[in-house]
């Protein structure tokens, strides 16, 4: 339920804030990313979905601001206004199955299954990705399935999907993970390396198995962990 916690914090009213600091964020991006405004499903499970609940104890108090937060074994949870982005940059449809690499908190994949038919989500590290998908499983989101394992291998047996959202930078766009992409499906991964300029990109995959690739804006992520 939304409203106060035991704690006394009204954290429906500080998502609400959220929220709205997020849509003010893409009118002031409208030039670099084309959109101008959040679309209505993603307004509306940004205001839904629980970040408090996503995050360790000690972070609570921060759980709605708009920036990104520390979660444990040197990763962090996104700022609220890039997750939105990456969901919307999606183009997100109630059908469509979405792959994502870096479960982390399990925030964006939350966002996501508001949306979305179903949510595959990848983890390299077991503790992140086992608190990740206990947490889930707490606030009822059973269209989620987190797996640990290597995300530059993507989830072929799940595959192919409708999007893929990766949650960390990678030197490059993983090909595994663009072979794993329906025709017309959408990836939104940040690119580059943890001392270069990063940004965030979004691909499409074409019928005739070809990429369109544009540069969306520059970015600030965590390196995505590689597989042993």
């Amino acid at each position: 339920m939304f409203g106060f916690s035991a704690e006394g914090q009204d954290y429906a009213a500080q998502r609400a804030r959220m929220v709205a600091e997020v849509e003010a964020m893409y009118a002031e991006t409208r030039s670099e990313t084309g959109l101008a405004a959040m679309s209505p499903a993603v307004r509306t499970a940004m205001g839904k979905v629980e970040r408090h609940r996503l995050i360790p104890p000690g972070e609570t108090s921060r759980s709605y601001r708009n920036h990104p937060l520390p979660i444990g074994s040197g990763q962090t949870i996104s700022q609220p206004y890039i997750v939105a982005l990456s969901a919307d940059l999606l183009n997100p449809k109630p059908r469509d199955v979405i792959l994502e690499v870096g479960t982390g908190s399990g925030y964006q994949a939350a966002v996501l299954a508001e949306i979305v038919a179903r949510v595959y989500s990848i983890e390299i590290l077991p503790a992140l990705g086992n608190e990740a998908r206990k947490r889930l499983e707490e606030l009822g989101y059973g269209n989620i399935e987190v797996r640990i394992g290597d995300g530059y291998a993507g989830w072929p047996e799940k595959a192919p999907f409708d999007g893929i959202v990766v949650t960390a930078a990678a030197p490059g766009v993983p090909q595994a993970l663009v072979d794993q992409l329906k025709p017309g499906g959408r990836m939104v991964i940040p690119v580059g390396g943890a001392g270069d300029i990063q940004f965030l990109k979004l691909l499409t995959r074409r019928a005739d198995g070809g990429v369109d690739e544009k540069r969306v804006l520059p970015v600030r992520f965590v390196p995505l962990v590689p597989g042993k």
